[in-house]
């Protein structure tokens, strides 16, 4: 019998390691002015959208107890939830395709966790300073000074973040009731609710958890490998280059020194968001920001080297190979992009209105009537979707000689976004038939509206004499 091995004392391994708090080093250059950009455009977006208006409602509008979702000048039913399946899909699809082309772009400019904690950083130090300030305030035992920098820091953030939350509400709740409402604790149960639980979570992800989210929560970073190829758009840092690395003075010539380009400053790492060395290589925790990129051409400039030690580029041009745009993923991605996109499209723009199902009693096949004719009962719903009542008459074609009967006056009304059930039977005498079944098509005419109306096809069975 084999005995339990004791492992030694002082060999133990912690399957999770302790966070160490990243502070960022504040960066400038070309890479930097775009992501502020972004981060201006993408948070313009969305704190002005709920505000712009069309006609005498918001533009932007997902109105879920009225079961309808309005897009500038669209109004979007419950039927129509092909067309936002169609919509992430394309949004998917979007996704893999930039990745595959640019790696993870959409990570170091527009996911809002990197939009929202841009946002914090930059009030971050405005208030605590530069990562220096911000790191020797933390060490410092707490007093007066350091109550009143985090006090005022955290005030902010929850400030920003409760404005972050009504926001989100007020894409469905129109915003310009909600404010005066929920700053006169006059809001329901559940706005309220969302309000601060979005809020809390805008001032836990951005300011506390940042790179975590990024790093552990986020399964993007998990699978991102299975759509990199080898020329795929990557940040690298180029060891032929750089290594061996070692500081040296402003106008030495590394070679003379037997050294690389890389000074060994570490400020790549410490403008790193999550806190990685580049320096090691391609590593799931990079989000593909380039400040490393902005920082360490800022050195070079200084030490007059040639840029690009850290830079955008591939590993087949790492290598010296020629790094193909048009690949077959590339274009397999771009094909469908471009098939869903005439899709949703052409799913718009050819939206009916006026919708009609026709849903036929299978319980009976058919009656026979005193009369000696035969009759099929259905089952017709109608919906409206557009935003006002309207009327709607109800006709028959394709059997010569056939009655609609409906047990209702017509026209019938159906509300905005409504759905109205309307018995109706089929009568027809069966010398006509020469077979068992025939097709027939019920018609939705739209009062006082000619030219709205659909149709939809129907079965009849009876039996031939």
């Amino acid at each position: 019998m084999s005995k339990a091995v004791t492992p030694p004392e002082g060999n133990e391994q912690e399957f999770y390691a302790k966070r160490a708090k990243v502070y960022p080093r504040e960066v400038h250059g070309l890479f930097a002015r775009l992501r502020t950009a972004g981060v201006l455009g993408l948070l313009g977006i969305f704190y002005g959208a709920p505000w712009l208006t069309w006609g005498d409602r918001q533009a932007i509008w997902f109105d879920l107890p009225g079961r309808k979702f309005h897009v500038i000048g669209w109004t979007f039913w419950p039927q129509d939830f092909f067309l936002l399946a169609l919509l992430l899909i394309i949004a998917a699809l979007s996704l893999f395709f930039f990745t595959t082309l640019a790696g993870r772009l959409w990570c170091g400019y527009a996911c809002p966790q990197t939009v929202w904690t841009e946002a914090f950083l930059w009030i971050e130090r405005r208030i605590e300073g530069d990562r220096s300030a911000q790191m020797k305030l933390d060490k410092a035992p707490w007093g007066g000074r350091k109550l009143v920098i985090k006090g005022t820091k955290h005030t902010i953030w929850l400030v920003f973040a409760l404005f972050t939350g009504l926001t989100f509400v007020g894409y469905f709740t129109p915003i310009a009731e909600l404010m005066p409402r929920f700053f006169t604790f006059q809001t329901g149960g559940w706005e309220t609710f969302w309000i601060l639980f979005y809020g809390f979570a805008t001032w836990g992800n951005a300011g506390f958890m940042r790179e975590q989210v990024c790093i552990y929560m986020c399964p993007y970073a998990r699978f991102q490998s299975a759509m990199f190829d080898r020329d795929t758009l990557i940040i690298s840092y180029d060891e032929n280059r750089g290594e061996p690395r070692g500081s040296r003075k402003r106008g030495v010539d590394p070679k003379q020194k037997g050294l690389g380009d890389c000074i060994d400053c570490t400020l790549c790492v410490q403008v790193c968001p999550t806190g990685i060395d580049i320096r090691d290589g391609l590593q799931y925790q990079c989000i593909g920001c380039a400040a490393c990129v902005d920082v360490c051409d800022q050195v070079m400039d200084k030490m007059g080297y040639p840029r690009g030690l850290v830079r955008y580029t591939t590993e087949n041009a790492m290598e010296g190979k020629v790094t193909k745009v048009l690949r077959p993923r590339v274009v397999l991605y771009a094909l469908l992009l471009l098939v869903l996109m005439a899709g949703l499209l052409y799913g718009i723009m050819s939206r009916n209105p006026v919708g009609i199902d026709v849903i036929r009693d299978r319980n009976v096949l058919f009656r026979e009537l005193a009369d000696g004719r035969v009759e099929n009962v259905y089952t017709l719903k109608l919906l409206n979707k557009s935003d006002s009542l309207r009327e709607y008459h109800v006709e028959i074609r394709g059997l010569e000689g056939a009655e609609l009967v409906i047990d209702r006056v017509m026209p019938v009304p159906v509300p905005a976004g409504g759905v109205v059930e309307l018995p109706a039977r089929v009568r027809l005498d069966p010398v006509v038939l020469d077979a068992p079944t025939a097709e027939l098509v019920f018609i939705a005419r739209v009062e006082g509206e000619p030219d709205a109306g659909n149709e939809r096809a129907g079965r009849f069975v009876g039996r031939m004499r």
